[in-house]
């Protein structure tokens, strides 16, 4: 039986590909307010700017192709069971084929009636969302992003898989944003836990084995070192 090995991912790994990350400099949130187009209360204050952001977002992701960091955790599907838990909104974990994919924080090719965010219709490529744009019953369109303020219905099933990780693998991310940063606590213990980053993350555990290095030299080098743990 293969082992499992859960990822959790952040902006980190798709910055290598060109998508912009909201908190590092010249990041997003320098741009935008946060309270405008990533909450409830700027959609129902200025819908068509929110919805101009996530239709931005979404024109440049196609513009992106997954990186090695993306493909070398494809590529771990072969020796072990890989979950991957993302906190990016981008498709580029299923482009580099990953079969099996959690999103914490949505989907930015996906949309959502304004009334039921378990209703759930894909957006084709080259296609903007626009205000008029509504579901069967006449419900408006809102992207499927959870935005702040907002609850994460996938934070429960994600806490599941990490409770099963015979390896639990952090790519990419500050460990700033809740309730996705505390899934590392739920690593059972003694089982071993890889953080890849090229700056100095503070995790509070002491037994990370640390790879400073980007995604995609990171995931390289955690390759090479789980050959013995196959």
């Amino acid at each position: 039986m293969k082992k499992k090995l859960v990822a959790l991912t952040g902006a980190g790994i798709s910055a290598e590909s060109g998508i912009s990350t909201f908190r590092d400099s010249n990041g997003l949130w320098e741009k935008y307010r946060v309270e405008d187009v990533a909450t409830p209360e700027g959609f129902a204050a200025n819908p068509a700017l929110v919805l101009d952001f996530y239709n931005q977002r979404r024109r440049q992701l196609y513009t992106c192709e997954p990186n090695q960091g993306h493909r070398g955790l494809a590529a771990l599907e072969k020796e072990f069971d890989v979950q991957i838990i993302t906190q990016n909104v981008d498709n580029l974990h299923e482009r580099a084929g990953s079969t099996r994919v959690l999103h914490l924080h949505g989907e930015l090719t996906k949309a959502c009636p304004v009334d039921n965010p378990s209703a759930v219709y894909d957006i084709p490529p080259g296609v903007d969302l626009s205000l008029g744009d509504t579901d069967p019953r006449g419900v408006q369109l809102r992207p499927f992003i959870v935005w702040f303020g907002e609850a994460v219905p996938m934070i429960a099933p994600a806490i599941e898989e990490v409770e099963k990780a015979d390896i639990l693998v952090v790519i990419g991310t500050s460990l700033h944003v809740y309730p996705a940063a505390g899934l590392l606590h739920y690593a059972p213990n003694g089982r071993p836990v890889f953080l890849i980053d090229p700056k100095e993350v503070a995790t509070g555990r002491r037994d990370i084995l640390f790879i400073r290095a980007g995604a995609s030299e990171g995931v390289k080098q955690l390759t090479q070192r789980l050959k013995t743990f196959g």
